[in-house]
């Protein structure tokens, strides 16, 4: 949609969350502004991502069909993201991902995602595994069987199977210790992080990394998380695209009401559309720039960023 009819329809989810969405209306009204008269895109409040950790967000009143659940690391709370309707969820995802790479039909998808895997309920290999069903045969998913992977990737490439490897940062560069190939025409998509199992790295180190480890030019990223239906995809250079119903606002790092702060380092707030059941206006602990185009870089996360919103609404 054009950036007037995503205007016009962010405001009216707005009105609706505000009057529907008991958790959404009180941080809005612990603001002390009038937000009755919201007009424009930028007057839209967005609610910190840690209010999934602590509160039941939703918009309506509705029985859930699952949860989703954060991956997190050792000893953190997680988010918890109460899902209505997941085939809808999946419809997006798809509809999303074929955008940008055309039918899944054409792949083989292979995912190595241990830390979702293990922890189980995650909106992640809930999309994963739909991809894997709708794929050419031989799909799967592995935990840590990366020799069998390895062998997997190898016959992929002897038989010119257009081939996905889905994998969690951590994980990829556990492979690329190990194993190393030439597939030029593998698409590698890097998901996820380090979740607390390796030191944290920079894009460009984790980059060159697995370029060498696969032999691709390129590695392919998709930016997802637990509270967010939608997904952006990046074909290299970490520069994001997000989905036709979402959007990414940059806020000042230090004024979170101060956006939008295109083409500098800011915050990054994000506009959710598909999140019409909980809460389309998410404030998140990531740090970024976003372009003129609206397309988005990643640089890291925030520190001590997560209790303002919840001290907000206790005070």
């Amino acid at each position: 949609m054009d950036s007037s009819t995503f205007e016009e329809t962010a405001i009216a989810v707005f009105n609706h969350q505000y009057q529907s969405n008991v958790v959404y209306k009180r941080y809005v009204d612990s603001l002390g502004r009038d937000f009755s008269k919201v007009q424009r895109l930028h007057q839209i409040p967005f609610m910190p991502i840690s209010f999934f950790k602590h509160f039941e967000i939703k918009t309506g009143e509705w029985e859930k069909e699952t949860v989703f659940e954060s991956s997190g690391t050792t000893g953190t709370v997680s988010s918890k993201h109460h899902i209505r309707d997941e085939a809808y969820y999946l419809e997006g995802c798809m509809a999303t991902f074929e955008e940008e790479y055309g039918s899944i039909s054409q792949y083989q998808v292979l995912a190595l995602l241990p830390s979702y895997l293990e922890r189980g309920n995650s909106g992640l290999i809930s999309m994963v595994n739909s991809f894997i069903h709708e794929a050419r045969p031989g799909s799967g998913f592995y935990l840590n069987e990366l020799d069998e992977l390895y062998q997997h990737l190898n016959k992929a490439k002897r038989e010119g199977i257009p081939t996905i490897l889905w994998g969690v940062t951590f994980a990829l560069l556990d492979f690329a210790e190990v194993f190393q190939m030439d597939f030029p025409d593998l698409i590698v998509m890097e998901t996820g992080g380090m979740k607390g199992r390796r030191k944290e790295m920079i894009r460009a180190d984790i980059h060159h990394t697995l370029h060498q480890a696969f032999g691709v030019s390129r590695i392919h990223s998709e930016y997802g998380m637990t509270e967010l239906f939608s997904q952006a995809y990046s074909k290299g250079e970490g520069i994001y695209r997000p989905s036709r119903l979402m959007q990414v606002v940059p806020r000042d790092l230090n004024d979170p009401f101060d956006y939008p702060f295109k083409g500098r380092r800011g915050g990054l707030n994000i506009i959710d559309l598909a999140n019409y059941d909980s809460c389309s206006f998410i404030e998140t602990q990531d740090m970024g720039i976003v372009y003129e185009d609206d397309s988005f870089e990643v640089l890291g996360r925030i520190d001590n960023s997560e209790m303002r919103g919840c001290n907000l609404m206790i005070s």
